[in-house]
């Protein structure tokens, strides 16, 4: 089938932005399927290392000698990275080659988990996070990207849905497949085999992508639009938005004058949109097209999945350090907790990627309540459930959660990226992931913070077991909260697209 022509989207700050009609890459069904696959092959890949991560911590802490600070760093200081480079990488892989940036991002990817596997010391494996979180960067806008240029209508809310399945079930057995290679590996050694394990995978991912991944783009003499400034500017942004955060731990020697680096942040983020509206007066193509945030349900959706991946990543996290450290629970069990949420969120996924194009935006609202009653039932089996029945009681309630996680990602992430030109879908796609990244530091930082933080006050002053059910209740009541504002938001969507007359379907009215 020919590609049709995207409709003009303006993107000047008084312009509206006209949806244009998407359209598919001509190859055959069975191949566009191949190439999805490669493409969720690659984001779980990433997924699945920083979630697998998140188990070994005790771990790289005992052997490499590293704080509580320098932990922080190795876990967010990925995700600083990766969220540094997503929106310039969208924006190049939607003007030049996908594959290409796949192979280097996998490319990259593989020889950073190397350089983390072999690291004899707590700042070398920092610096091999920071790289990989570069690598993952330019790897994952194409995985949207592309999944967008490949599929249309229904198809593309059912591929939704089954990456999706497969990004719940990535984050969800990563603290499981973490723990299990440092029980095969040892105390000592065993983290290191969490980075040895991306080695043959991305080599693999590699290999498939040369051979699968179709070319989405002619080549073009035009020069390459990176809007240099507004990179600088949104660079900016980004690091004094998230280094409080960075080191934020809870320990009485944090050092309070690092909040005032969010005014600094209230700052550039001005410049940014000041320089990006003067931009696109001058007929120039700015680093985020403003105008992207005018079509209600992208910018709802948007963020919606910030505040959503601002909670889940920390509830993961927090979870695990309470089961291992508070129950001494080993790594393996503590990760087997989240099976019951990966199995459950595959289902869903793919079932909620299949209702969404008939029930719209309420798909998306009974997911969410569903996640938030299990935020709520983890932190009352943490209190009030004998310890040795706690974590069997806490996989059950993850099971909940993850029948309505999987009712959240897939199809908000359908809705979201409606109404988006196909060619501008890796751009918009790697900004939504750049609000989950910066989301999940964000949210980690604040719960890991209130978790030690409540240790550091009550240690000495109570039993052992109930200041870590403390912490474990301190760091839960941030994730309910940003779970709150998310289900807020897709309340206050769903209002507005039933007031408008919107099809169940999310489908945009065309602006003639």
């Amino acid at each position: 089938m020919p590609e049709s022509e995207p409709r003009p989207m303006k993107t000047s700050c008084t312009a509206r932005v006209v949806p244009a009609t998407t359209a598919v890459i001509p190859i055959s069904p069975a191949a566009r399927w191949r190439a999805f696959w490669v493409c969720v092959s690659v984001a779980a890949i990433t997924i699945l290392d920083m979630t697998k991560v998140n188990v070994a911590l005790p771990s790289i802490g005992e052997v490499l000698d590293a704080g509580s600070t320098e932990l922080q760093l190795i876990v967010s200081g990925f995700v600083l990275t990766f969220g540094l480079v997503l929106v310039p990488m969208g924006r190049l892989g939607d003007q030049r080659s996908r594959r290409t940036l796949f192979v280097v991002g996998l490319s990259l990817y593989t020889v950073t988990s190397v350089v983390c596997a072999l690291a004899p010391t707590a700042a070398v494996l920092l610096v091999g996070r920071l790289l990989q979180g570069v690598a993952a960067g330019i790897q994952m806008p194409q995985v949207l990207g592309m999944a967008q240029e490949l599929f249309q209508g229904k198809e593309r809310a059912r591929a939704f849905g089954l990456f999706g399945a497969t990004i719940g079930i990535a984050t969800a057995f990563g603290p499981t497949i973490g723990g299990l290679l440092i029980a095969l590996g040892g105390p000592t050694d065993g983290w290191r085999l969490i980075f040895w394990m991306n080695v043959p995978l991305c080599l693999a991912a590699i290999g498939l992508a040369l051979w699968l991944l179709p070319d989405t783009r002619t080549r073009s003499q035009r020069p390459v639009q990176l809007d240099p400034i507004g990179v600088l500017l949104f660079g900016a942004s980004i690091v004094s938005l998230m280094w409080p955060f960075l080191f934020t731990t809870g320990a009485p020697t944090d050092n309070p004058a690092r909040w005032w680096l969010l005014v600094a942040f209230a700052l550039f983020v001005s410049a940014f949109i000041a320089w990006e509206r003067r931009y696109a007066r001058r007929g120039r193509n700015p680093l985020i097209p403003l105008g992207l945030f005018r079509i209600s349900s992208y910018r709802n959706g948007t963020l919606l999945q910030t505040a959503y991946f601002t909670a889940a990543p920390a509830m993961f996290l927090t979870t695990t350090l309470f089961l291992q450290i508070g129950l001494g629970l080993e790594p393996v069990y503590a990760g087997m907790v989240s099976i019951g949420f990966a199995l459950a969120s595959a289902v869903t996924s793919w079932v909620g990627g299949n209702l969404v194009s008939t029930h719209g935006r309420v798909v998306v609202v009974w997911g969410l309540a569903g996640v938030l009653v299990s935020v709520i039932g983890l932190v009352l089996a943490a209190l009030y459930t004998d310890p040795a029945w706690t974590p069997y009681i806490a996989a059950a309630v993850m099971t909940l959660g993850g029948a309505g996680g999987g009712l959240v990602i897939a199809p908000n992430q359908a809705l979201t990226l409606g109404d988006i030109p196909v060619k501008q879908g890796g751009l918009a796609g790697s900004v939504g992931q750049l609000g989950q990244r910066v989301g999940a530091a964000v949210g980690t930082a604040v719960a890991l913070s209130l978790f030690y933080a409540t240790i550091y006050r009550e240690s000495g002053t109570h039993d052992s077991l109930v200041v870590y059910q403390d912490a474990y209740a301190f760091g839960m009541l941030s994730v309910g909260i940003f779970l709150s504002l998310a289900f807020i938001v897709a309340i206050v969507d769903l209002t507005a697209r039933r007031a408008r007359g919107r099809d169940v379907s999310g489908e945009e009215p065309r602006v003639p």
